[in-house]
């Protein structure tokens, strides 16, 4: 079995994470394949996490990772399938791709190729936890690291054709890396999307990485070796620098609940409380 480095195993924290949701009498959404792809590793990373949220000699403080990580995949979800309805965009690209299943478990129109990108070691994984399962539209894994400095020629290689509009989910992705990094990755997908391609990602704001209440989830993730290193409190500006127009919905709002977010959702103008944001839209 292929082995995995601690930013890579997060993957498998996500596949337990829907693996659970879609044990859920309430579930919305169902993965078949997610058990599956968390494998061994998946479940006791879940726990880990589940701990440190839900402390049985306190009130939690922390956002309920469980409940996130539903309404995100579901948000994502609804995206997607929105996005691809229409004719003219034909391309998915999936950055960073983890163990995704989405290629596997949901219908796809018949225009749509789907590339998803990752590195080898995780696309080896997935391949293996995989074996004999069809994906249900025109497929195409890139093994290459997105910090690679030429990722880009990788995916051309594979299909993708920069000159049409296309879908780009950056899905888990933005709190791993450095800024300077964040806008690197922006920079370098807006210069890969054609007018009217659509874009979506989640990301924290900066206090999510500074305030007291966070440590017990940031110090899972630091002791894994895979530290939340960006946030931003402005997304909309942070993709509109780039030639993107998106709107940051926050789980609990309107599009972005359904009947699951358990916390208040504080108005954008308070200060000093963790945030997550769902950034959706087009590039100009």
């Amino acid at each position: 079995m292929t082995d995995l480095n601690p930013v890579e195993r997060t993957a498998l924290l996500t596949a337990a994470l829907r693996a659970a949701e879609t044990r859920r009498a309430d579930r919305l959404y169902e993965d078949p394949y997610a058990a599956r792809l968390a494998g061994d590793a998946g479940p006791g990373l879940l726990a880990e996490v589940r701990d440190a949220t839900f402390p049985p000699d306190r009130p939690r403080t922390l956002p309920s990772t469980p409940d996130y990580n539903a309404i995100r995949t579901r948000f994502f979800d609804d995206f997607l399938r929105t996005a691809a309805a229409d004719p003219d965009l034909t391309q998915v690209v999936l950055a960073p791709a983890g163990m995704d299943s989405r290629a596997y478990r949901m219908p796809w129109p018949e225009h749509i190729r789907y590339f998803e990108i990752d590195r080898p070691a995780v696309l080896e994984f997935k391949a293996e936890r995989l074996a004999g399962v069809a994906p249900r539209v025109a497929h195409r894994t890139v093994a290459v690291d997105l910090t690679a400095d030429d990722w880009e020629s990788h995916l051309v290689d594979a299909g993708y054709d920069p000159e049409l509009p296309a879908i780009w989910l950056l899905e888990g992705l933005l709190y791993y890396i450095p800024e300077p990094d964040t806008h690197r990755m922006l920079k370098r997908v807006a210069a890969l999307a054609a007018p009217g391609s659509r874009i979506a990602a989640d990301l924290v704001n900066e206090a999510a990485l500074e305030l007291p209440e966070m440590r017990g989830l940031l110090d899972v993730f630091d002791s894994w070796g895979c530290p939340w290193l960006f946030g931003s409190d402005e997304p909309e500006a942070l993709f509109a620098r780039y030639g993107f127009d998106v709107r940051a919905a926050q789980p609990g709002e309107e599009g972005a609940d359904f009947g699951r977010w358990p916390d208040p959702v504080p108005p954008r103008d308070v200060k000093d409380v963790r945030r997550v944001f769902f950034v959706h839209g087009r590039l100009r």
